[in-house]
């Protein structure tokens, strides 16, 4: 059933129907649920800033934005955020989706945990990260009405321990590739569930290099 939540629903298409079943069977319950929550929250937030926005490719950012945290998508060296950009590229490369529709779709989910930059950028890859920053980090909370809110996590509950249980999804999918967390906030992922977990230094980086000033 396709729950309309003040007045947004899940488009009504086969491709998202797809979607759908594709991350319902590939990501875990908790992330099918955060991610429908995001899209909920990001389609919210481009009709209250009166953004034009394609629904279908907005969902599809949306629900992949977290499919580089599964096992079917986790690479062994690219940012989590990577793998789920390209697996999005490979589904709707499947159905003849226009290319720069394509990148736009890769953009948002490569970015969304890059936080200052795709709010100036197409309001597709500004609303996966506003969606995102939404339903992890709270940080537009009482822009959205109670009611708006409780609509969301009926249909998609959070459960009572969503805080931790993300966090250590976070971990999970990226705990074998450490490395990829240099210079992005999944760096303190690792630093919370590795005690003794040394961060890449950009400053340690220029000084070593082999440049001899």
């Amino acid at each position: 059933m396709n729950f309309d939540i003040d007045g947004i629903r899940i488009p009504d298409s086969a491709l998202a129907r797809e979607i759908t079943e594709l991350v319902r069977d590939t990501a875990s319950p908790l992330l099918f649920h955060h991610s429908s929550r995001v899209y909920y929250f990001a389609a919210l937030a481009g009709r209250e800033r009166g953004l034009s926005f394609d629904p279908e490719l907005l969902y599809c950012g949306c629900m992949f934005h977290d499919m580089g945290l599964t096992h079917v998508h986790s690479s062994a060296c690219e940012r989590f955020e990577v793998d789920g950009a390209n697996a999005a590229r490979d589904f709707l490369r499947g159905h003849r989706i226009d290319a720069l529709d394509i990148d736009r779709v890769w953009t948002a989910i490569a970015l969304h945990t890059t936080p200052g930059i795709p709010q100036h950028m197409h309001p597709l890859i500004a609303l996966v990260t506003a969606g995102v920053e939404m339903d992890v980090l709270g940080l537009t909370y009482d822009r959205y009405s109670d009611a708006q809110r409780e609509a969301v996590v009926r249909e998609h509950p959070r459960g009572a321990r969503f805080k931790e249980d993300i966090l250590q999804a976070f971990y999970d999918g990226i705990r074998h590739k450490p490395e990829t967390t240099f210079g992005n906030v999944k760096a303190d992922v690792i630093a919370d569930k590795q005690p003794g977990f040394v961060r890449g230094n950009f400053c340690s980086v220029i000084r070593e290099s082999k440049w001899a000033s």
